[in-house]
C-alpha cells in the first residue's frame, strides 16, 4: 500500500468526532487569501505597422536626344588616342598645355556620356536599424504570462477522507463541480457561487468512494464503499438506476466513454458498463491484482489507462476488446511496469493522442510519459514527491501535478523540457485530487487540510470557435423503461 493512506474507518470516527461541531460545505474559509481572477491586457493600441514611403524603382534608361553624340564619340576615343600618342613619339609640353587647355574649354569639364531624362530619387534618410526597430514595434513579443502565486477562492471541505486511492472531485461540462464529503455529494455552481446537496448516502452504503461526470454535464456516477455505482440526474436530483453485482469491493475510480462508465474496484477488477442497457457489464478488463486507482479513456474514446496499487499500468485497447463478458479478461495491449509506486495520477495529452502522462507514489515520485501505441517510456522525471494528480492546459505545452510530503505543492511544468514554471502552495496538507474548469482556465484543488482551493493558473483562453454540440441528450432515456 502507498505511504500515508488512511482507512475508511477512520475516517468515520473522525467524522463523528468532528459532528460536534460542524461546519458548513463549500463556504469560504476564514481566511482565504484572495485574488481577482486575471485577465489578459490589451494589445497596445498605438502601436502602428511601419509602412514604407513609395519607392521609384531603380532602372533608368538613357535618352538619345539629350545626348551630344559628337562629345560622347570624343570621351569613349580619347583614352585610345592616349595610348597611341604615348607609344610614339612624345609630344612636347607646349603641344600637350595646348590641348588639354583647349579640352578644358569646348568640354566645359563635361565628363557623362549618358544623358537620362529625370535625376534618380535621393537616397532615404532612414537606417536598416530603424526600419527593423519600426517593424518590431508593430509586432510586439508574446507577455509572459503572469502565473498568481496564491488561490483565487479558498472553501471549507470538512470530512473530505484522506485516502490516496480515491477520486473524490470532478468539474462537469455545465460548469458544476462535484466533491463527495464523507457520505454525501455536494454541487458548488461556479457561475453562481450557489451549493446544494446532491445525496447522502447511509452508513451501510459510504462513505462516497468516487464522484464523475457524464460528458453532457447533467448526470453522474457515483461509486460507494459498498461496491454499487448510483446514476444521478443531478437537474431534478433523481436517482435514475443503481448498478450492482459488477463488483465486491469499493469502487474508487471511474471513467466514462460516451454511454459506456468503466469503473474500477479495491478487488482489481475494470468493469464496462453500459447504462443504457439493463444488463449493464458488457465487457470485463483483468490485469491488475491490486486496487484500481487511476482510470482514464483517451480522447478519442479508443484507449483506457488504468493504474494500481500494484504498481502496474496497463493500456486497454477497445478493438481488442470482446463483447461477450463470460468470455474472460480482455488482453492489455500495454503492461507496463517502469513505476515503482502505486499509479492514480492519469492525463492524456490534448494535442496528440498517443501522449499518456503518469505520476507514481510516495515511493517512485516520478512523471513518466509514454507512447501509448509502442509502449515506449518518452520520459522520466523525479518531482521529490508523491504525485498525487496531473492536469494538462487545454491551451498551452504545460502540465500541472499535485503532490504530497513535503511541500503538499501544484507544481507547473513546461512540456517537453520540464522545466518548472511556478510552484503554487497554500495547502497544508497532500493535495489529493484536482479538476479542470469547463473552459480549461481555472483549477480546483481538494487536500486533506479539508480545503478546496481555486487556481488561475492556466490564464485566459483564446475566442473559442463555435462548435457542434455533441448529442449526450439520449444517453439516459431509456431508464424510465428499467424496471
Amino acid at each position: 500500500m502507498d505511504a500515508g493512506s488512511r482507512s475508511i474507518s477512520s475516517a468515520k470516527n473522525r467524522a463523528a468526532a468532528a459532528a460536534a461541531a460542524p461546519r458548513p460545505p463549500l463556504q469560504e474559509a476564514g481566511s482565504r487569501p484572495y485574488m481577482p481572477s486575471l485577465s489578459s491586457g490589451p494589445r497596445n493600441p498605438s502601436a502602428k505597422c511601419y509602412v514604407s514611403p513609395l519607392v521609384l524603382g531603380d532602372r533608368f534608361i538613357p535618352d538619345r536626344s539629350a545626348m551630344d553624340m559628337n562629345l560622347a564619340h570624343y570621351l569613349l576615343t580619347e583614352p585610345r588616342r592616349d595610348k597611341e600618342n604615348a607609344s610614339g613619339m612624345a609630344a612636347s609640353p607646349s603641344k600637350e598645355a595646348y590641348r588639354r587647355l583647349l579640352a578644358e574649354k569646348l568640354l566645359n569639364n563635361r565628363t557623362r556620356i549618358l544623358a537620362f531624362r529625370s535625376k534618380p530619387p535621393e537616397p532615404e534618410n532612414v537606417s536598416f536599424a530603424d526600419t527593423t526597430s519600426s517593424n518590431l514595434q508593430a509586432k510586439p513579443a508574446k507577455q509572459r504570462r503572469h502565473i498568481p502565486q496564491s488561490a483565487e477562492r479558498t472553501l471549507d471541505a470538512p470530512e473530505l477522507v484522506d485516502d490516496y486511492y480515491l477520486n473524490l472531485l470532478d468539474w462537469g461540462s455545465n460548469n458544476v463541480l462535484s466533491i463527495a464529503l464523507g457520505d454525501t455529494v455536494y454541487l458548488w455552481d461556479a457561475s453562481s457561487g450557489s451549493t446544494s446537496e446532491l445525496v447522502t448516502v447511509g452508513e451501510d452504503s459510504g462513505p462516497v468512494t468516487s464522484v464523475s461526470w457524464a460528458p453532457d454535464g447533467r448526470h453522474m456516477a457515483v461509486g460507494l464503499n459498498s461496491s454499487d455505482v448510483q446514476l444521478w440526474d443531478t437537474s431534478s436530483n433523481r436517482l435514475l438506476r443503481t448498478l450492482r453485482g459488477a463488483h465486491e469491493a469499493r469502487v474508487g475510480s471511474l471513467a466514462w466513454n460516451n454511454s459506456v462508465l468503466t469503473t474500477g474496484c479495491m478487488d482489481g477488477k475494470i468493469v464496462n458498463n453500459d447504462v443504457r442497457i439493463r444488463d449493464h457489464v458488457v465487457q470485463r478488463y483483468e490485469g491488475h491484482s491490486q486496487e484500481v486507482c487511476g482510470l482514464k479513456w483517451s480522447g478519442s474514446g479508443q484507449q483506457l489507462a488504468s493504474g494500481g496499487n500494484d504498481n502496474l499500468l496497463h493500456i486497454w485497447d477497445v478493438s481488442m476488446a470482446s463483447s461477450m463478458p463470460s468470455a474472460g479478461r480482455n488482453q492489455w495491449l500495454h503492461r507496463l511496469e517502469d513505476h515503482m509506486a502505486a499509479v492514480k495520477a492519469l492525463a492524456w495529452c490534448p494535442f496528440q493522442s498517443n501522449l499518456l502522462a503518469t505520476g507514481g507514489g510516495g515511493s517512485d515520485r516520478c512523471i513518466k510519459f509514454w507512447n501509448t501505441h509502442t509502449g515506449v517510456c518518452l520520459n522520466s522525471v523525479d518531482t521529490g514527491s508523491q504525485v498525487c494528480a496531473l492536469l494538462w492546459n487545454k491551451n498551452e505545452r504545460e502540465l500541472l501535478s499535485s503532490h504530497g510530503f513535503t511541500q503538499n505543492q501544484l507544481t507547473l511544468w513546461k512540456y517537453p523540457s520540464m522545466v518548472k514554471m511556478a510552484e503554487l502552495n497554500g495547502h497544508t496538507s497532500r493535495v489529493l485530487f484536482m479538476a479542470q474548469s469547463p473552459d480549461g482556465c481555472t483549477v480546483a484543488s481538494a487536500a486533506a487540510d479539508e480545503t478546496l482551493r481555486f487556481w488561475n493558473v492556466f490564464g485566459t483562453p483564446e475566442t473559442p470557435k463555435p462548435a457542434a454540440k455533441a448529442s449526450h441528450a439520449g444517453m439516459f432515456n431509456s431508464f424510465k423503461h428499467i424496471r
